[in-house]
């Protein structure tokens, strides 16, 4: 007898980060995502816990994007016995590798670092993960090009739609017999800068959409508010400090201030960009550039350096690094991680935030519990490396640069598609995801619920 399909939220359920939905059928279970919980302590320890499924049960794993609150567990997966495909684009591939090695070793880093100094509450402090687990993981990754229906094992198929967020992102179609589930991933912006806009949906039985800007309603792209930063700044001799995740957002970032220089917004001083990630994810959005059926739109494919504001410095080592904790010139540094939670970005933070003639301009959506919110809150002071940092610099929250679609664009792209019988709003704070699936009822009167963690349903 055919038995009936599941859906689980075990991830990305009361809470924006941690990306992971399980379909279960005859034996066969599909993950759609598998990130990592980020922010408040109490979402990061459930990374700790024993996985929420037995890994070597699953079948495959369907891979939306490359950032790691969608892709950052499948290396714990793999150590845990998953040995399936991982199915995505070929773009998502090349930037996930970056993003999983990197987390790797700043968890390797991390764990040295924390025994050092006796920091931990643990005996033997350890990383997540290591670089073997990556290494692992990244063996499993199976590209496919979009549109192409991928079988998955029993009545499963998958296929991949363009969906606008980063570089290779994608929204998934996932379909057993005549069900059909349509999962957003990170849907983009219909005016990103860079990124054609994301494709339509079509019809479905359940959506799966996330609510990261579930509440709220996008104002242009933050040009003029990061112009006026910037300018200060630099007129005062201070550093412009940037932290911008390295994947999307930091090429995203220079290509606005390529615009303000050239426009003659922004003085035309030197941009450093350090971080490791960041200069790998760059050589693959450049490379992209020039790809058959690139993910960019016409006018930054046809422009041969989209992302090099004219005195760009790309900095590769450590020396050159540690040399722009404290610049003896005004410039404008853009560093990762884009929440400020590891990377170099925390040394600059460091020795740069007690001085007034400086500046930290977030240009991104900053999860509770991460330094990056707490600055954006107004925190007096942060602690880094097991110090209290005082807060002096000006903190600039320039929020038109988030590549999430907002509330009403969410809306516009689900409206053409015939009424599903559910909308499951994930992948938001409470307040935003409630939101949303208010206005889902409101506005489409479709029916939309806020599904709890690591609760199931049926969806056939």
């Amino acid at each position: 007898m055919r038995s009936s399909m599941t859906l689980s939220f075990l991830g990305a359920a009361g809470t924006v980060t941690g990306s992971k939905f399980l379909l279960e059928a005859d034996d066969h279970r599909i993950l759609v995502d598998a990130g990592l919980f980020q922010g408040e302590a109490a979402w990061r320890r459930r990374n700790w816990e024993p996985p929420p499924l037995d890994p070597s049960t699953v079948d495959a794993v369907v891979l939306t994007h490359a950032h790691l609150d969608h892709c950052g567990y499948l290396p714990v997966l793999a150590r845990e016995g998953f040995a399936g495909q991982v199915i995505c684009t070929a773009d998502t591939a090349r930037l996930a590798e970056i993003v999983l090695r990197d987390a790797a070793h700043l968890q390797e880093e991390e764990a040295r670092w924390v025994r050092s100094t006796g920091l931990s509450k643990h005996e033997r402090p350890r990383p997540l993960f290591d670089s073997a687990d990556a290494e692992q993981a990244i063996a499993l990754f199976r590209p496919v090009v979009r549109h192409q229906v991928i079988p998955l094992g029993g009545e499963f198929s998958a296929e991949l739609f363009r969906a606008g967020h980063i570089l290779g992102s994608s929204f998934a179609a996932i379909t057993r017999g005549s069900t059909r589930l349509v999962f957003s991933g990170d849907l983009g912006r219909t005016d990103h800068p860079l990124l054609r806009a994301p494709e339509h949906p079509g019809r479905a039985d359940h959506f799966v959409v996330e609510s990261t800007y579930g509440s709220r309603q996008h104002h242009g792209h933050g040009g003029d508010e990061l112009a006026g930063a910037l300018d200060r700044t630099l007129r005062r001799g201070g550093v412009a400090l940037l932290p911008a995740f390295a994947v999307d957002r930091t090429p995203m970032v220079l290509h606005e201030i390529q615009r303000l220089i050239r426009t003659g917004k922004v003085p035309d001083v030197p941009v450093y960009v350090d971080s490791p990630m960041a200069l790998s994810a760059l050589r693959v959005y450049q490379a992209a550039l020039t790809a058959t059926d690139t993910d960019f739109r016409d006018e930054a494919a046809s422009d041969p350096e989209p992302f090099d504001p004219g005195k760009l410095q790309l900095v590769a080592g450590t020396e050159e690094s540690r040399k722009l904790n404290d610049p003896s010139h005004p410039c404008i540094l853009v560093s990762a991680s884009g929440m400020a939670t590891g990377g170099r970005v925390l040394h600059h933070l460091e020795h740069q935030l007690p001085l007034q003639r400086n500046s930290v301009v977030l240009t991104g959506y900053q999860v509770a519990g991460t330094r990056g919110r707490l600055l954006a809150d107004g925190a007096r002071s942060v602690k880094i490396h097991g110090r209290y940092i005082p807060v002096r610099a000006e903190i600039v929250n320039v929020q038109g640069f988030s590549a999430h679609a907002d509330a009403t664009q969410m809306i516009d792209w689900l409206r053409p598609s015939p009424p599903p019988r559910t909308v499951f709003v994930v992948h938001g704070e409470p307040h935003s995801a409630e939101a949303l699936a208010t206005r889902l009822r409101e506005e489409l009167a479709w029916n939309a619920v806020v599904p709890g963690y690591q609760e199931k349903v049926l969806v056939d």
